[in-house]
């Protein structure tokens, strides 16, 4: 099925300060975009164009990098928009997923820690995950485009620390973009949802 650019599920003000309109312009209409565009062109021409991203990302991983990077991109970007909301983040989490942070990951400050490291320790372009794998969660980073999805693992909860998610806003201070996302816009509604999907 072709890929299409989603709306993003506020407006452009919504996330304001902690992420301005001008990156959301940017990052949604631009560059989201460019993965979209591309991604359709590459997958019709290796005859993958009628799978959903999930399969082209799977399919294409280490057999054809452009595919990939794209898919892969769109894929993260199509649940990074939702990942976010006014008035979001914090430590009031919904109960079945505190109890896996919990159980998992030593507790809400213990994972706000690790998660937080793992988007400021990613070289270069890349993302920090939160996934189930294995029954589990983990803390995961990724280079590039690259998600869990082709590790074996579901991610729940995903940050792009692709310079274009943060320097408008922020420069060249990560950790300080890190810390706003986890504490001011995570929607921890929408982890929630992927958590249980993927226990289902």
């Amino acid at each position: 099925m072709a890929f299409e650019l989603p709306e993003l599920p506020y407006d452009y003000e919504a996330l304001q300060p902690f992420m301005s309109k001008e990156t959301l312009e940017y990052h949604h209409d631009k560059h989201h975009k460019a993965y979209v565009d591309n991604g359709n062109k590459l997958a019709a021409e290796a005859g993958l164009g009628d799978l959903s991203v999930e399969e082209v990302v799977k399919q294409s991983f280490g057999k054809n990098q452009g595919l990939f990077n794209n898919a892969a991109q769109h894929y993260n970007h199509i649940h990074f928009w939702k990942w976010m909301k006014k008035d979001g983040g914090g430590n009031k989490l919904p109960g079945a997923l505190q109890k896996a942070v919990d159980s998992d990951l030593g507790g809400y400050d213990k994972f706000k820690a690790d998660f937080i490291n793992a988007g400021t320790t990613q070289f270069g372009s890349g993302w920090a995950w939160l996934s189930v794998k294995d029954g589990k969660l983990e803390i995961s980073k990724t280079p590039n485009g690259e998600n869990p999805l082709v590790h074996g693992a579901s991610p729940i909860l995903g940050v792009d620390v692709w310079e274009h998610s943060y320097y408008i806003d922020y420069r060249n201070a990560r950790p300080k973009y890190l810390e706003a996302f986890v504490d001011s816009l995570i929607n921890w509604d929408y982890v929630l949802e992927l958590y249980e999907k993927a226990n289902a």
